[in-house]
């Protein structure tokens, strides 16, 4: 018996080792009979032309300069969230930008951002977030803005050559937000589907250089006791009270320690009655 031989049986005599002791067990081994063969991707219309024109542009990629917002020592959270969205309605003040547009905000609320200070019950700025989405080791801001129909626009900002850029504007009829590492989920309703929801989950991209919605599903409505886990509570998470207890309203006025990472109000007045409160993000 030659080296080769030798070789390809002590192979064998390996290889057949965790089927003879998988035999040796109660019961033996069990075949759970023959498996699917693999299929892989077959191409449809194979002769169909390339498309002529792109499709409409739906300004998941537009990015702008928030004008007149200094950050210092690119920390965003010594800025004011709600001068942050004054500054935009101020620079699109007689522009027609429209509800989704750069810095777009209808009418009525674009009134109710510029009389934050003098009405702060009636401001649509909700509290503030941070997180690191970019991955850059720095917190962005994200804010959400009540608006008409029980719509939500979420925007992002970074930090960045001393002033702020946002990096994401989207406008739904928004079910919650959460936060999934450096994702930020939109859980939005469905009128057209009842039972179901759409999830977008954006992403940054560092080569657009904005946040992209990387993942866009509908998915059924998740019942109360299918509801996702939630973390155990973060610096940066508003929830404080133990797992089974109701969360806390909304963030006390009072001023906040050194180092917190708690969400914090973009005003200083005590909430109304009518104040918004921010969305649960888990």
């Amino acid at each position: 018996m030659g080296p080769r031989t030798v070789r390809l049986a002590a192979a064998l005599a390996l290889g057949a080792l965790p089927l003879l002791a998988g035999c040796g067990g109660g019961g033996g081994l069990e075949s759970e009979g023959p498996s699917e063969t693999a299929v892989g991707p077959v191409r449809l219309w194979p002769d169909l032309p390339p498309a002529s024109d792109p499709p409409a542009d739906y300004g998941e990629t537009d990015t702008e300069r928030v004008p007149g917002i200094t950050v210092r020592g690119a920390d965003v959270r010594t800025v004011d969230p709600v001068a942050v969205v004054r500054a935009e309605v101020a620079a699109h003040l007689g522009t027609d930008a429209g509800d989704d547009g750069p810095g777009g905000l209808d009418e009525r609320t674009a009134r109710a951002v510029l009389a934050c200070d003098t009405a702060p019950e009636a401001c649509p700025v909700l509290s503030p977030y941070y997180r690191d989405l970019t991955g850059n080791g720095r917190d962005e801001l994200i804010v959400g803005i009540r608006l008409p129909e029980q719509q939500v626009a979420v925007r992002v900002y970074l930090a960045e050559r001393g002033g702020l850029t946002r990096v994401m504007s989207t406008v739904d009829q928004v079910i919650s937000v959460e936060l999934a590492g450096r994702d930020l989920v939109v859980r939005a309703a469905s009128a057209g589907i009842p039972g179901y929801e759409y999830r977008t989950a954006w992403s940054w991209d560092r080569l657009q250089h904005s946040m992209l919605p990387a993942r866009d599903e509908i998915v059924p409505v998740r019942s109360p006791s299918a509801a996702p886990r939630t973390e155990p509570p973060r610096p940066d998470s508003p929830r404080t009270a133990p797992p089974g207890t109701e969360p806390p309203g909304p963030p006390s006025p009072r001023a906040e320690p050194p180092g917190t990472a708690s969400p914090r109000s973009p005003r200083s007045e005590p909430p109304g009655p009518g104040s918004p409160r921010a969305e649960p993000v888990t």
